[in-house]
């Protein structure tokens, strides 16, 4: 570093030809200058400058040094101004993560309303429902549902996630409707076979109340559009976050069962690595995902 400091007052001196003007310029004593010069020569083994009482004249050495260390300090100063730019605007490659069926869902509408607001922004977005390693693998951030383990991220509620469980209007009208946990030991259920104890359902009741109950069914599945689209087929009862059913339990093709008990509410979150300065692309795609979804978002206006 002081290599740097050293040629970036030569090239000001050579510059204002005078160390004098070069002092002023820099803020520094004549004799501080005089001593980064003396330094640079003693480091290079070379005479940089003629030096006389009049006038200041370049020797061969010297000009071949100031014509590299000016365009080389030129370019650091760009480099410098462009690291700048991204810390001012949101603008360059985002890249990020989205679980499947909530990207599915609810991001192909939302992506483009940010790039119209963000030009300087592109999106890479990757849909997968595994929790990637946003420091090892790359990513600027993640959205994420449920519980937040990794405690080294910075966290963001973007929305909450709440969950209902529901079944076509034909499926109760053939087998009824379960008033509360226990009726639904009676009933085909989908199980949910990425999750730990997908066939355990947990309740509170308006009460307070809690409660658990292992259902079973004729159908396992690992994708939650699947489970809806058996749900609107008659062919069971499905517990899903509203996000995947908000739609269609405002269009009448799904209803809302055992009102009086509500399933563990989750939440849909931002997370990103730590970060002094966290860039404002990152930064103003949360700012916007928390504005578009909220604590009431539109699934949940049913």
């Amino acid at each position: 570093m002081d290599n740097l400091a050293d040629i970036a007052v030569f090239v000001r001196v050579v510059e204002r030809g005078s160390f004098t003007r070069a002092a002023d310029d820099l803020e520094l004593s004549r004799a501080v200058v005089s001593k980064y010069l003396t330094r640079l020569e003693a480091r290079l083994g070379a005479r940089l400058l003629n030096r006389t009482t009049r006038r200041l004249s370049l020797t061969e050495a010297g000009s071949a040094l100031f014509e590299q260390s000016r365009a080389a300090l030129e370019r650091i100063d760009e480099a410098q101004a462009a690291v700048a730019s991204f810390q001012s605007a949101p603008r360059g490659r985002l890249f990020a993560s989205a679980p499947m069926a909530f990207g599915v869902l609810h991001l192909g509408e939302a992506l483009p309303a940010f790039l119209r607001a963000h030009p300087g922004v592109t999106v890479d977005m990757r849909l997968d429902d595994r929790f990637v390693n946003l420091v090892a693998e790359g990513f600027d951030m993640a959205i994420r549902i449920g519980a937040l383990t990794d405690s080294s991220l910075v966290a963001r509620k973007l929305a909450p996630c709440r969950q209902v469980v529901c079944a076509s209007p034909a499926y109760v009208a053939a087998h009824g409707a379960p008033q509360e946990p226990a009726d639904l030991a009676a009933h085909n259920c989908f199980v949910y076979s990425y999750a730990a104890q997908g066939n355990v359902w947990r309740f509170t009741s308006r009460r307070g109340r809690e409660a658990s109950v292992a259902v079973t069914g004729n159908l396992r599945l690992n994708n939650g559009l699947l489970e809806r689209d058996a749900a609107v087929a008659g062919a069971g009862i499905a517990r899903l976050p509203t996000f995947y059913v908000g739609s269609l339990l405002r269009e009448g093709r799904l209803v809302a069962l055992m009102d009086d008990w509500r399933p563990p509410e989750l939440g849909i979150y931002a997370v990103y690595p730590q970060a002094k300065h966290v860039p404002p692309k990152v930064r103003a795609f949360v700012d916007f995902l928390v504005k578009r979804f909220g604590p009431r978002p539109a699934w949940d206006r049913f």
